[in-house]
């Protein structure tokens, strides 16, 4: 597939932008202020492909993410890429000598979720301000410069917006990973001149109604074919309370014994069975 443009959440450095960086170097990248917006621009033919983040190792799921592609625009996965997260308290230069009197802290609500301890041990009277992604929270401290604002954010829009950093590295946990997901409108190869880490295949599975077992005789289906999942989630159906469908990532690309004839075999067990994607993955 060639890919000539790519959508991604920003504005520009966050950290969505340093994986389509790592995966797409040298294309033509086009920000976009939400999650659903990226995804509705390659709905729309504005971009060949988006970049969105889907799973974070400290505060998992982005539900965004999954609730989008499942329940408004079913779009394929079509490629992954894990990149380590550092987080970095930032303000303007103008208030880098009385950072500790900062008045407010901006980012997005899953970097402020993985600095916590640093947030309750150093400010434990502010209460952090959510913004649409770290990029963003960046930005209006630049642009305001006159009022003592932090913002959670990477290093690289620091440099980006003329931040100093104030305080490295105050994640929660060093282990901090980010799952980006490539997306297209159709389950295309990812024809990338970087060496994938490994395969993935990600399928949506609901269970017939009314039948006890049912979760155990699904995982028994991909156990027996020594099919190794390395994720199952459950999301709600939003069709009422106690409805559920399960993510299952298998740890292969769709082949053409077994995962089909899991898949026929769940669906003969009265099981809705829908493949969002069978992709490369890579860790940057």
């Amino acid at each position: 597939m060639n890919i000539t443009n790519v959508g991604f959440l920003g504005p520009n450095a966050t950290f969505t932008a340093q994986a389509v960086a790592a995966l797409f170097p040298g294309k033509e990248n086009k920000p976009y202020r939400t999650i659903p917006a990226c995804i509705d621009a390659v709905e729309n033919g504005e971009v060949d492909v988006a970049v969105v983040p889907i799973e974070n190792t400290i505060e998992g799921t982005v539900n965004l993410t999954i609730d989008y592609l499942i329940h408004v625009k079913q779009l394929k996965i079509i490629g992954e890429v894990i990149i380590p997260i550092k987080q970095h308290l930032m303000v303007h230069p103008n208030n880098t000598n009385n950072w500790e009197e900062v008045q407010g802290i901006y980012s997005h609500p899953h970097a402020i979720a993985q600095c916590h301890k640093f947030l309750y041990n150093h400010f434990p009277n502010i209460q952090p301000i959510e913004t649409s992604s770290t990029g963003a929270a960046a930005k209006f401290v630049s642009e305001h410069p006159d009022q003592n604002h932090a913002a959670i954010a990477n290093s690289f829009a620091a440099k980006e917006y003329g931040l100093s950093i104030v305080k490295h590295d105050i994640h929660d946990f060093d282990n901090n990973h980010t799952r980006f997901v490539v997306l297209h409108k159709e389950m295309l190869d990812l024809d990338l001149t970087k060496k994938n880490t490994g395969d993935k295949t990600t399928l949506m599975v609901t269970l017939p109604s009314d039948q006890a077992g049912a979760l155990h005789q699904v995982l028994s289906v991909f156990a027996w074919r020594k099919l190794n999942l390395s994720k199952i989630e459950s999301r709600p159906m939003k069709t009422g309370l106690g409805n559920y469908l399960f993510l299952i990532d298998i740890e292969q690309r769709m082949d053409e014994i077994l995962i089909p004839s899991a898949i026929a075999e769940l669906e003969a067990l009265g099981s809705g069975v829908t493949v969002l994607g069978s992709y490369p993955y890579y860790r940057i």
